[in-house]
């Protein structure tokens, strides 16, 4: 079936060669939105082998206008995003495999996410879960590529640990609440999306076929909207970096973990119980259509209740709309889901 990447072969740093190792290659994307949904499709045209797509949240018709992968369909029936990119990926490459894990990527999984993985994209929203990227990713010696988009702005850099800077290495320490804009509070371009995706994505098949004299080694900062590139060039990592340094991997570290988050811009907070737990849905359902609306699909529950609208997954994972109050949104949880 190389025939179908037969222009890719032609391109002389890959060659056929190259396309055989993309076709053995296993790569975790976290997070499925703008970035996430950009890498995906991307590198299943290209023929990488193994794709596994990680991500908690579900398709919302907001996301339509970035998020490439996703139908209003996927919208009005709120599937999540792992399990829409899947189908939507089989459709554009059948010959190799996605997996979708519909999770809240946190301390307690990310170790045995990326074990078998030869690469890790971000496709992510916010720094925590980057922070714990980076430190799952240096400690077990996985490359990760960092991309970050909002408004018109994004920035991409490429991370090897040992060899090149880690995250913490250039953001010693994560930025405070509230201190940084999002695609809530500040909206988004598509365009920039496509841009700093196709640098990620570039960046990961330059290593996934054995070119890494060609990455770019710097931390590239672009605003598509004012035209200006900023191209900040990386050295070695610091020798006082907590994370690649003194192997204080922080973020991993159950200290870290919010069990209870609130979802900035939506109105929401997420419940993630301290320990995991197997919810039969099906009962759950049964119980709770006794007490309000009740919507189901093979995924999650979604209960209207009181005013709030609680959706909640096999996980136990919950997100409860209608509050910001994380004491108010555990009381919800309790009562409804039980501790």
């Amino acid at each position: 079936m190389l025939e179908r990447y037969s222009r890719q072969i032609l391109f002389s740093e890959i060659g056929e060669k190259g396309q055989r190792k993309l076709q053995k290659a296993k790569v975790l994307i976290i997070g499925c939105g703008a970035l996430g949904t950009a890498h995906a499709e991307k590198l299943a045209r290209a023929g990488v082998g193994f794709i596994r797509i990680a991500d908690r949240d579900l398709v919302e018709f907001s996301n339509l206008q970035r998020q490439t992968l996703f139908e209003e369909s996927d919208a009005q029936k709120k599937v999540p995003k792992a399990i829409a990119a899947k189908k939507r990926l089989k459709k554009i490459n059948s010959s190799i495999k996605i997996e979708a894990l519909v999770t809240d990527v946190n301390n307690s999984n990310i170790e045995s996410i990326i074990e078998d993985i030869d690469i890790v994209l971000d496709g992510t929203d916010n720094f925590q879960t980057r922070y714990l990227i980076n430190d799952a990713c240096v400690k077990h010696g996985k490359i990760w590529i960092y991309g970050a988009v909002v408004s018109s702005y994004g920035a991409t850099m490429t991370i090897i640990p040992q060899k090149t800077p880690c995250l913490r290495c250039i953001f010693e320490e994560m930025p405070s609440a509230a201190s940084s804009p999002t695609c809530e509070t500040a909206g988004i371009i598509q365009p920039i999306v496509s841009i700093i995706s196709a640098i990620q994505t570039t960046e990961a098949i330059k290593i996934l076929v054995g070119k890494l004299d060609k990455l770019h080694k710097s931390l590239l900062q672009i605003d598509i909207w004012t035209n200006e590139w900023r191209k900040v060039n990386l050295h070695k990592p610091q020798s006082n970096c907590k994370c690649c340094a003194l192997k204080q991997f922080d973020f991993l570290s159950a200290d870290w973990r919010d069990f209870a988050t609130i979802l900035c811009g939506r109105n929401a907070v997420q419940i993630l119980p301290a320990n995991k737990a197997d919810i039969n849905l099906k009962h759950l359902a049964e119980k709770l259509s006794k007490i309000g609306q009740v919507t189901q699909n093979e995924y999650l529950i979604r209960l209207k209740v009181e005013g709030y609208e609680l959706t909640i997954f096999d996980d136990a994972r919950a997100i409860i709309h209608g509050t910001e109050n994380i004491g108010f949104a555990r009381s919800l949880y309790s009562k409804y889901v039980g501790v």
